[in-house]
């Protein structure tokens, strides 16, 4: 039988053509073979695919070292500058700043004779308040102690305005007078009582006492009220601790018992500046202001 079979296959039969055995390779490896050698080749899946913009962010170009300008001005100057009160943001701390440098400007180069006069027809001492009270209560408190070489006028504009941006002109206003005619009152009314009942001389109802310091401390206690409570501790528990020290050195002891008074006038303010500023910014408390 095989021969048989050989033999007719190799008469009759045509012969098959034998199959090539199959590549082991994948089908991209083959097709990349088969591709003409000139011009790119077509990537495949295993090859990494990087586009234009991976590109661009993956080429890093290193950042030039700014170069420091000859004369130019600390960051604290420039947050100080952007500090200070305007016209359009805090337009009462502006214009209470102006007629401050006016009088400050008056009582530095007018004669020193006419200066101590309007002193003391602006005093907020017991015979002016027995006489004109609110005349003096405005008029002392357009003053300045020690001109435009005090402190207290850059101090009024960096506290005052700050205030006056978070609560409004009005409301700052009131704050300010607040502090100034209850701690003025505080302090003179006991002295005009103290002289009825002859534990102070007569000469005790006359005495120089001006400037802003009252107002201006009930500013800072209000403000105060708006930082974070450590923070306001500190504030507060400084600055009163410095008023103690002045009232134990007793030099001038009505007025730095005014100056405790009027810091506590603003603490006092306390709740009612947070309602105020919550109303104007709700973020403040973290939930919308109430509705009617």
């Amino acid at each position: 039988m095989t021969e048989t079979r050989a033999a007719g296959t190799a008469a009759g039969e045509p012969r098959r053509a034998a199959r090539r055995p199959k590549s082991c390779r994948p089908a991209a490896a083959r097709r990349a073979a088969a591709a003409p050698l000139s011009g790119p080749a077509a990537p495949d899946a295993a090859t990494p695919q990087l586009s234009v913009a991976g590109a661009v962010r993956a080429v890093r170009v290193p950042r030039a070292t700014p170069t420091p300008r000859v004369g130019a001005r600390p960051r604290w100057v420039g947050s100080v500058v952007q500090g200070l009160p305007r016209p359009a943001g805090a337009p009462f701390t502006f214009c209470y700043a102006l007629v401050l440098i006016v009088t400050s400007a008056f009582s530095d180069l007018a004669d020193p004779d006419l200066v101590h006069d309007v002193l003391t027809r602006s005093s907020t001492d017991v015979v002016n308040l027995a006489d004109r009270p609110v005349l003096v209560l405005v008029a002392s408190a357009v003053w300045v102690v020690g001109g435009l070489s005090s402190p207290y006028i850059l101090a009024f504009l960096v506290v005052v305005g700050a205030l006056e941006r978070r609560l409004g002109g009005w409301r700052t206003a009131g704050v300010f007078l607040f502090g100034h005619v209850l701690a003025t009152l505080m302090t003179e009314l006991p002295v005009a009582a103290s002289v009825a009942a002859g534990h102070l001389p007569e000469s005790s109802l006359r005495r120089l006492d001006y400037g802003i310091s009252y107002g201006l401390l009930a500013c800072t206690a209000a403000l105060a009220g708006l930082l974070r409570p450590w923070l306001r501790s500190t504030v507060l528990g400084g600055i009163a601790l410095v008023l103690v020290l002045d009232l134990v050195e007793f030099a001038d002891p009505l007025t730095d018992w005014g100056h405790l008074l009027a810091l506590a006038t603003g603490v006092l303010c306390r709740p009612y500046v947070r309602r105020a500023v919550q109303r104007r910014e709700p973020g403040l408390s973290g939930r919308a202001p109430r509705t009617a």
